[in-house]
């Protein structure tokens, strides 16, 4: 595999001073994830065009929106002028998303599909090629601070299997509960990207935290290439 990315999810940051705790870790990290939500397919509304707008203007990070939304295609063309590189959708939304992929690519877009946790990677494996990124939920979607589940690890396994034996352009990407603990688990499982929020913006010193997360990402590859 690629060396690890990590991506600060702005969901745990402090959004009175949102530009400068981004700005912070910018030097340290490789991408932003950002955490949309409608408060329909998800309980929770998190923020939505104008934060990413406002973040574009101040950073030159990829933004990797996730959109947890009931119909996030209707707003791909606004996302793209409001600065996002790509937009993930729910296969819970599309179980086909053939259509939605295109889309995304005619504006620009990098496209990814999201897995929940209750949702098998089988339902993702006919449109992998759709896809620049795989986004393996760890927890449930819609709610920060939650514990990595250990039983979504199978999964990230398998992906990271089928990426590879078809030869795939996709990055698996693991969101929820991410630490220097669960960081190790997920990267010797497969994943690319570690999304990380409270492990990152709770800490005191979130640069501090991200190079903690990074040297347990590390470590890990250390141990699988058995050096």
């Amino acid at each position: 595999m690629d060396p690890a990315r990590i991506a600060p999810s702005i969901l745990a940051a402090d959004f009175a001073h949102l530009a400068e705790d981004v700005a912070r870790v910018e030097p340290h990290v490789d991408l932003l994830h950002l955490d949309v939500m409608d408060g329909h397919f998800v309980p929770n509304l998190s923020f939505g065009l104008p934060v990413v707008a406002s973040l574009r203007k101040t950073s030159g990070l990829y933004f990797d929106c996730h959109l947890m939304m009931t119909n996030p295609d209707a707003y791909f063309e606004q996302f793209a002028k409001a600065g996002a590189n790509l937009v993930s959708v729910h296969m819970e939304i599309y179980p086909d998303p053939t259509v939605v992929a295109r889309l995304a690519r005619g504006l620009g877009l990098d496209f990814g599909l999201v897995l929940s946790p209750n949702v098998p990677l089988a339902g993702a494996d006919p449109f992998l090629e759709l896809c620049d990124l795989l986004l393996v939920m760890s927890v449930a979607p819609g709610f920060g601070g939650q514990a990595f589940r250990p039983e979504v690890l199978p999964k990230i396994e398998a992906a990271r299997e089928t990426v590879e034996r078809r030869g795939l352009s996709v990055d698996i990407q693991v969101d929820g509960g991410v630490t220097p603990d669960t960081a190790p688990l997920a990267r010797s499982a497969g994943a690319d990207i570690l999304v990380a929020g409270t492990a990152i913006f709770a800490d005191p010193d979130p640069v501090a935290a991200v190079h903690r997360l990074r040297a347990a990402i590390d470590q890990a590859d250390t141990w699988q290439n058995g050096s």
